[in-house]
């Protein structure tokens, strides 16, 4: 293997890569499913929460705090809208960034709803509820907002929504007081209810999971497919105590969170809290449903799950609730992209520039690398010098391969040339390739974030294809810095490679394109410095 099928390796790779995952998105191996007892009443609550109908609209009511606008439908108290205005849209930069809307022919809302075989009217997502206000805007450090529903056969149930200043968290809250004279156990449903659509501002260049997941202690990350679900092939763990329940896209996600970080579970035991996947009409839910236990007449009972609906900001989702970084989805490499992702945020915290940080990430990592590469670019150097001689070697035998075979393979014994010396070390770096073009692609931090002059979002393309084109040119200059191939297809594609690889990184994020533009000079400054001892050396024995 010479370097030239080496690049065509790697080209290949990344490209197929790309392609696999816009057309066949990853399905995770998950653990078998955890069976429930139909006798529960979470099992009972599940077959009545199948009906994911079209919504229903009522009166509105806003609200609006510093980092978000949201919209709450009286039918349901569903959380139907939400703006973070933090963070800009994909298409225009001025508006927030729309996580949540029941607009425009697209579904992704927040829902929840009590269940009780033995009282049917208890509050649902389709119940109309009432609020002492339409309008609400934080002043303070919290803001609430209670929804009350018409009294239940002897039920009063309200819904509260909590805000807190400078956070993605919601506290949604149930208080149930029994007012009748039977006790009642209402399981409470929480769930996240939207249509397949792909996130605006999606590209096949940069195609990322879109879907439902859900997280246990017992059982860790887990994320569906929408065709699974449609397929009845979903396979998760149902039964929980703890974790979490979500639907992710990239950059951003939404989260009823069973047990927050430092906080208690609100699972009274195991058979409490139930997972739940399923879809109906186009639309897909995932829901966490929660046994509120037994609350005996005349007495009160309260359950607040938070809803967390923001960026996948590392720094952040730490914070909230454990495994919850999970949700930024490394695929195969997560191993390695997640560490090196750490590193990069201990730069950023050194420099305060996300641009300056990936160029200083590319640097150690080439410098973790410098014996490896040193070893392939000497090897490189060393065919290079034989490239004449296999010319010869080929007029000479002709069509005869096996002799051809033979005088080569004796040659490189003469001159301890290893003809896999450049490419060993290499394929070796690929993995860490992969994992940071993974770390990088899911990192929300990059997401308007500036490097320098023209460059002031490294998560969208570079506006005027400066990288790129650099990208372009120090792809052409390793070309030929490397041993020419001796046979002419391969000498045409090694010059047909560079232009074609580079051409899809005119659509990458500039982040992404910044890493391999550094890489690519790195590379050509210690593949040139190699070649020169090379030579030297050559110089050296020739003169003594």
């Amino acid at each position: 293997m010479d370097s030239k099928r080496l690049i065509s390796f790697i080209v290949l790779s990344l490209g197929i890569m790309l392609l696999w995952q816009h057309f066949f998105p990853a399905k995770p191996v998950a653990p078998v499913a955890q069976t429930q007892d139909a006798s529960s009443p979470a099992k009972s609550a599940v077959a009545k929460t199948a009906d994911a109908s079209r919504l229903a609209f009522g009166q509105r009511i806003t609200v609006n705090t510093d980092v978000m606008h949201a919209e709450i439908d009286t039918t349901g108290g569903d959380l139907r809208t939400l703006d973070l205005i933090k963070h800009g849209s994909n298409t225009d930069e001025k508006k927030p960034y729309e996580l949540m809307s029941d607009k425009g022919g697209h579904v992704y809302v927040a829902q929840t709803g009590l269940l009780d075989p033995t009282r049917p009217s208890l509050p649902t997502h389709k119940t109309v509820f009432s609020s002492a206000q339409s309008s609400y805007t934080m002043t303070g450090d919290t803001l609430e907002v209670r929804l009350t529903a018409p009294d239940a056969d002897g039920v009063k149930v309200a819904k509260i929504y909590r805000f807190t200043k400078g956070s993605y968290q919601i506290g949604v809250s149930y208080e149930v007081t029994n007012t009748g004279s039977n006790p009642l156990a209402p399981t409470a449903y929480f769930r996240l209810l939207r249509d397949d659509k792909a996130p605006e501002g999606q590209t096949r260049f940069a195609n990322t999971f879109t879907g439902p997941a859900v997280y246990s202690a017992e059982h860790k990350f887990q994320k569906v497919s929408f065709s699974d679900i449609d397929k009845n092939k979903a396979d998760y763990a149902q039964t929980t105590q703890n974790g979490w329940v979500a639907m992710l896209q990239h950059y951003f996600l939404s989260a009823w969170i069973l047990k927050p970080l430092d906080g208690a579970s609100v699972c009274r035991d195991a058979n409490s809290c139930h997972f739940e996947l399923k879809s109906s009409n186009g639309l897909y839910s995932a829901s966490a449903l929660v046994g509120m236990g037994a609350i005996a007449p005349g007495k009160t009972a309260s359950l607040t799950v938070p809803l967390y609906a923001g960026p996948e900001d590392y720094n952040t989702l730490t914070r909230v609730a454990d495994g919850l970084e999970l949700s930024r989805d490394y695929g195969w490499v997560h191993v390695i992209a997640a560490p090196l992702f750490w590193l990069l945020v201990k730069l950023h915290g050194f420099v305060q520039n996300w641009g300056w940080a990936i160029v200083l990430l590319t640097i150690i990592i080439k410098a973790v690398f410098y014996p490896l590469t040193a070893a392939s670019y000497r090897s490189m150097g060393k065919m290079k010098a034989l490239a004449p001689r296999l010319e010869r070697l080929k007029e000479q035998h002709g069509d005869d391969r096996v002799k051809y075979q033979q005088a080569v393979m004796e040659m490189y014994k003469t001159e301890k040339v290893n003809p896999l010396g450049g490419c060993l070390p290499m394929l070796i770096q690929i993995p860490v390739f992969f994992a940071l073009y993974s770390a990088l692609l899911a990192a929300v931090e990059l997401r308007e974030a500036p490097w320098i002059m023209w460059i002031h979002d490294l998560a969208r393309p570079d506006p005027f294809y400066v990288l790129p084109a650099l990208m372009t040119i120090t792809m052409f200059v390793q070309t030929m810095l490397n041993p020419p191939p001796t046979d002419p297809v391969q000498a045409k594609m090694a010059k047909i490679m560079p232009l074609a690889f580079s051409a899809m990184f005119f659509f990458f994020p500039a982040g992404l394109v910044l890493y391999y533009v550094v890489n690519n000079l790195l590379s050509i400054a210690q593949q040139w410095f190699v070649n020169r001892q090379i030579e030297n050396s050559k110089k050296a024995a020739a003169q003594s």
